[in-house]
Order: C-alpha cells, then sequence, then structure tokens
C-alpha cells in the first residue's frame, strides 16, 4: 500500500527544547507505522529560547526534514537586551507593576507590530518555497502548528493558491491564551487578531485541538469540523530511578509568574510551623525556566532554605526527576482564559508513577483527566484545607515508604495511540 504524504509546518523541532517541539516529534515518529509518510518543513535558522541538542537523536529516520531560512525580529531585539528577548519568546513575561520603561516598550513592538506574531516574516518566503514542493511532490494534505500562528497563514496561503486538504493544529489558543493580555494590545491590533483567527478556523478544511474546552471556543467562530487529540506520553528510555531521600515536591517546566501558587507558599509555610518533622525532610525542587516573581515569593514566605532551583535541563533529565521525585507539581494559572490549557508534562507525570498536585482554575480540562486516571489530586485556588490535608497525607506516606500512584487507563495517553487518531483523521 503507498504510504500518504502528509506535510508538517511547524516552528518547533529539534533542536528545539521545552514542551512546543514533543508533540510534532512523536506523531512523526508513529505516522510511519500508520502508512503515512511525514515530511516536516522548518526554520533553518530559528530563535529557539532552549535548545535541547538530545532531541535531535529521537528524529525518526523515516521522516524528510525541509529547511529554510527565517527572519526573525527577536534577532535584532537580542542586540538591546538579549535576556528579556529571550524571555519573551518563549512566554515570560514580567508582571504589569513591575515593568520598566524596556519591558514595556518590547511588549507593545511584539504584540502590536508584529501580527499575529514575530514570526510572521516566514510566511511569505514558505509559501514560495512549499508551493514548488508540493507541486514537484504531488503532496495534498498540509497541517500547520501553531503557536506560533502565523504558520496557519502559510497553510491558508497554500490551500489558496493549490487547493490542498488543510489541517490546522492548535497547541494552545489563540486570543484567549493567558499571554496575550500582556501584549499591551492597541484596538487595531486586537480586532486584527480576531480577525486572523476567524479568517484561519473558517477556512481550513479541519481543525485539531488538544482540549475540549479550545473545541467549544472555537465552535463559537467556526462551523469547520474540529476533532480533540490531545498530547501524550511515550516510551522513554529512561533507567530506572531510586526516590528522593528528601520529601520533594517537583515543578518542572516554566514556572511563569502569573502560575504563582500563593496558596502552595501557605500550606508549606503553615505544615513547616506545625510539624517539626516536616522541616528535616521538604524540599521544592524547580526544574526550567522560573519567574522571578515567584522566587520572590518564596523568599516571602521563608521557603528559601528548602529550595533548590535546578534550571534547564534536558527532556531525557527531566523524565529522570520526574520519577524519582517524591511528588509532581502541576501549576496553572488561575484565569477563566487557561481551564483549556492541558500541560504537555501532564502526560508524562501520569506514567512516572509519582503523585500529582495539581493546581489551577475550577473546570480545569485538565482536572478532569487527573481525577479519571487516578495519577494525583486537584485543587482550585480556594481550597487551602484541602491540600494541606493531602500535602500532609503524601507526607505521612512518604514517611512510611508507601507514596506512590496508582494510574488507571492511561494507554489512550500513548503517542502510539493518538497518532493512530491522527492517521486515521488525515486519509479519512
Amino acid at each position: 500500500m503507498e504510504q500518504k504524504k502528509l506535510l508538517i509546518i511547524t516552528y518547533y523541532f529539534p533542536p528545539a527544547g521545552g514542551p512546543g517541539v514533543q508533540r510534532w516529534l512523536k506523531f512523526v515518529k508513529y505516522l510511519p507505522e500508520f502508512d503515512v509518510q511525514p515530511i516536516v518543513y522548518v526554520p533553518e535558522n530559528p530563535t529557539y529560547p532552549i535548545v535541547d541538542e538530545g532531541l535531535v537523536s529521537e528524529i525518526s529516520d523515516k521522516v524528510i526534514v525541509l529547511k529554510n531560512k527565517i527572519w526573525e525580529p527577536y534577532q535584532l531585539a537580542s542586540v538591546f537586551s538579549k535576556n528579556k528577548t529571550k524571555k519573551i519568546s518563549s512566554g515570560i513575561f514580567p508582571q504589569k507593576k513591575k515593568q520598566t520603561f524596556l519591558d514595556k516598550a518590547f511588549l507593545w513592538v511584539r504584540g502590536n507590530l508584529f501580527i499575529p506574531d514575530a514570526r510572521v516574516f516566514w510566511v511569505k518566503p514558505s509559501v514560495a518555497y512549499l508551493q514548488k514542493y508540493i507541486k514537484e511532490n504531488n503532496i495534498d494534505t498540509i497541517v500547520t502548528s501553531g503557536p506560533p500562528h502565523s504558520l496557519h497563514l502559510i497553510g491558508l496561503e497554500l490551500q489558496q493558491k493549490l487547493g490542498v486538504k488543510w489541517f490546522a493544529d492548535f497547541r494552545d489558543p489563540w486570543t484567549t491564551i493567558g499571554y496575550h493580555k500582556a501584549l499591551r494590545l492597541s484596538s487595531y491590533a486586537e480586532k486584527k487578531h480576531k480577525k486572523l483567527e476567524y479568517t484561519v478556523l473558517n477556512a481550513a478544511d479541519e481543525i485539531i485541538v488538544t482540549s475540549k474546552t479550545t473545541k467549544t471556543e472555537f465552535e463559537t467562530i467556526t462551523n469547520k469540523p474540529i476533532t480533540v487529540i490531545t498530547n501524550g506520553y511515550d516510551v522513554e528510555s529512561v533507567e530506572k530511578q531510586i526516590l528522593d531521600s528528601k520529601f520533594t515536591l517537583a515543578h518542572i517546566g516554566s514556572f511563569l509568574s502569573d502560575r504563582n501558587p500563593h496558596i502552595l507558599w501557605e500550606v508549606l509555610t503553615e505544615i513547616l510551623n506545625e510539624t517539626p518533622d516536616f522541616k528535616s525532610h521538604l524540599e521544592i525542587k524547580l526544574i526550567g525556566a522560573v519567574s522571578q516573581e515567584v522566587l520572590d515569593s518564596i523568599k516571602e514566605f521563608e521557603l528559601n532554605d528548602y529550595l533548590n532551583l535546578l534550571g534547564y535541563v534536558s527532556h531525557k533529565e527531566a523524565v529522570a526527576h520526574q520519577r524519582k521525585s517524591q511528588v509532581l507539581l502541576l501549576i496553572e494559572i488561575n484565569s477563566e482564559d487557561t481551564k483549556s490549557i492541558i500541560p504537555g508534562k501532564l502526560f508524562e507525570y501520569m506514567v512516572s508513577n509519582r503523585p500529582i498536585i495539581a493546581i489551577g482554575p475550577n473546570g480545569s480540562d485538565f482536572a478532569d483527566i487527573v481525577t479519571e486516571t487516578n495519577t494525583g489530586v486537584f485543587f482550585d485556588y480556594s481550597e487551602k484545607g484541602k491540600l494541606k490535608s493531602v500535602i500532609l497525607g503524601f507526607f505521612n506516606q512518604y514517611l512510611e515508604g508507601k507514596l506512590q500512584a496508582h494510574g488507571v487507563g492511561l494507554q489512550q495517553y500513548s503517542r502510539k495511540n493518538l497518532t493512530k487518531q491522527l492517521a486515521q483523521l488525515i486519509k479519512k
């Protein structure tokens, strides 16, 4: 049987690190098993905020990778402040009340001059390059993955020019994503974002999203078919880990300012004051980029003595930490806008056999997943007493050497099963 060719247009691909790269890296790994030939189009000289060279070895030898040069304003902006540019490009913004003049200027320029985002200059050269490639290689189906949502504009133009079938994959929402409001948008820029979102959602042949809430949101904008395919977990070749000797509460991934869980810091401080044994065992392990606001809060609650700040580590090391930490923290911003966000690391957490403490807004999509799979406990930001009780319960189980998770129904979230869903959708 002849394989179906699928052109995948994505910005994040190895050596990019971070969560954005995992979705299509894993789809590409398994698509050939379902008679789909993946052809991945990526920038040749991208400005990745995080680089993980170890992921390059995970690229399937059955994938064709196309590269084309990109010009990004971040390359120019880094002349003024490399650190601020790196943070903004990775979605880490300082809190409004603490923004300097340079912070405000960077955010205004990012939000108002580069619409929908700073990768918009890649659209025209990509269309020119891919138009020729698609014709020469008889490709009839393409996928664009965003953010950056400017990549959907590439799909839009290719569909209009060539009549290819176009799937728009949204790893995150567009105008309702948490950081959108931080971009200091003018009314003109806000309207332009909305118009582009509407155009893409009503032009794509089919839309793929990662959560039920995003599907519901998009259904108010378009009548096009929308399919939920979540992120998932893969079989990882990590040797068996020895559990941390301390009672480690580990957060893995970017710890943004707006995710700052005061409820957690309050609970930990109370337990430290009320439970003498807790002081000699507690360790707060933060892996990845951590905002200054989070660090300031930890200091304010006098938790610095218990902090282990490890910074960014490779994906392989991150998986190892997931499996040896006593408890895993999953924190989402307390906002209506973040109910649809299902952090990609959740699925890796779920197969680590370590209990999850998940904190987010009431009605979060990931709350259902944590609860249904029996992999942890979800709390909204009003449930301080419940959070305190669960942490104390986990601590007592840790002291007895009995702390672990007992997940059920996890197979539905395996990357291979999710890719099977994708292949069926692409080939129908």
